[in-house]
């Protein structure tokens, strides 16, 4: 009889996976304060990163999809030990770990920012203990580094996220331990297709198609900006103005090539997908990649609109809009002259955009998904 048991027990946790039971309550931060953690030495690692996004399962496919990923492997981080480091007993809240996915990486075919921006886009920064249908602590988002290249490069796309939500409840640090978790939940999507993700597969299939590394066109220091900008320029793209329509420099030009940040250069539009809305500023059925843009709710000046800033220089572009009937698909990207540079197809080879070069292809190759 207790042999059946324990089958059934070890039967019902790999089906249940990474649902946790309502009964779990999540530890207090005050209690994992006090927790003691044994400590590993990951000084010597290089190009790995540690990404605690709610269930492991489907944070490991999302990364595996990755072009330049060597590998992706799912784990415990930051907890107490390895005594503890097994799911049947993390799932009793007692622990600190979080499911964490160990990713490895080659730097000449993806960079980390490429990689945090894909897990930002993906996870729910303003929620502790919980991600999708998964709630306890286990789930807590986190983001653990080993040295201190890496350690720059989380801050900086940390505060870039930060700044765009009202709550941050993502763990930013160094990771203090890690371990393999059991091997029914290594490649458990892989072995599984129709197993539980709260990551849509489609998201997933978008990643594997990307073209565009924001880590090419990171950020430059506050200062950098204010000296490369003019004073409009600077208005629009770093305190959210607004210029003038009629009377800014693209509105109504359509010729072929590209539209990049105007900070950080990274690619944002296509002269492809440019139109005639009469709006006065330049607008555009979608972008490049849907990524290279983040949407944010915006009330400002008693309406309630969609922002368009840029992923990685995080510059304000202007708005998106719907229902749109001068737009192929409905959608208007209204966005200021002021916050783009236009790159002519002839130059982009030239200027290091030449990977761009399919969009004007005839026809086109499937773009990526929106």
């Amino acid at each position: 009889m207790k042999r059946i048991f324990l089958g059934t027990l070890a039967l019902a946790l790999l089906i249940s996976g990474c649902r946790a039971a309502p009964s779990i309550k999540a530890e207090t931060n005050g209690a994992e304060a006090q927790m003691q953690r044994e400590k590993m030495d990951f000084s010597d690692e290089k190009n790995t990163i540690y990404l605690a996004g709610g269930c492991f399962w489907g944070l490991e496919m999302l990364m595996q999809s990755i072009p330049g990923v060597i590998d992706a492997e799912s784990g415990y981080a930051n907890g107490t030990g390895k005594s503890d480091a097994k799911y049947s007993i993390i799932t009793g809240g007692r622990t600190g770990f979080r499911e964490t996915v160990k990713v490895t990486y080659d730097p000449d075919e993806v960079s980390l920012d490429a990689l945090l921006l894909a897990y930002f886009y993906v996870i729910d920064p303003t929620v502790a203990n919980r991600q999708g249908n998964d709630v306890g602590s286990q789930y807590q988002t986190g983001v653990y580094y080993t040295n201190d290249e890496a350690k720059e490069t989380v801050e900086r796309i940390a505060a870039i996220e930060r700044g765009r939500s009202k709550r941050f409840e993502v763990e930013i640090g160094p990771l203090v331990n890690y371990y393999p978790a059991e091997e029914y939940h290594q490649n458990y999507l892989e072995k599984n297709p129709m197993g539980y993700c709260h990551i849509p597969r489609d998201e997933i299939e978008l990643f594997s198609r990307l073209r565009i590394d924001p880590g090419d066109y990171a950020k430059p220091a506050a200062e950098a900006i204010r000296d490369k900008l003019t004073a409009e320029q600077y208005k629009v793209t770093q305190e959210s103005g607004t210029e003038a329509p009629f009377a800014n420099e693209f509105w109504d030009k359509f010729e072929k090539g590209i539209y990049v940040d105007i900070v950080t250069g990274e690619p944002l539009f296509s002269s492809t997908d440019k139109f005639e809305s009469g709006c006065g500023w330049p607008a555009f059925s979608k972008p490049i990649e849907g990524p290279s843009v983040v949407e944010l709710e915006d009330n400002s000046h008693g309406m309630r609109r969609t922002e368009v800033r840029s992923r990685a220089g995080d510059s304000h572009l202007g708005h998106v809009f719907t229902g749109d009937p001068e737009s192929p698909n409905g959608v208007r990207y209204c966005i200021n002259s002021a916050s783009l540079r236009f790159v002519p197809l002839a130059r982009l080879e030239e200027e290091g955009y030449g990977y761009l070069s399919y969009l004007f292809e005839c026809p086109p190759p499937l773009p990526a998904l929106p």
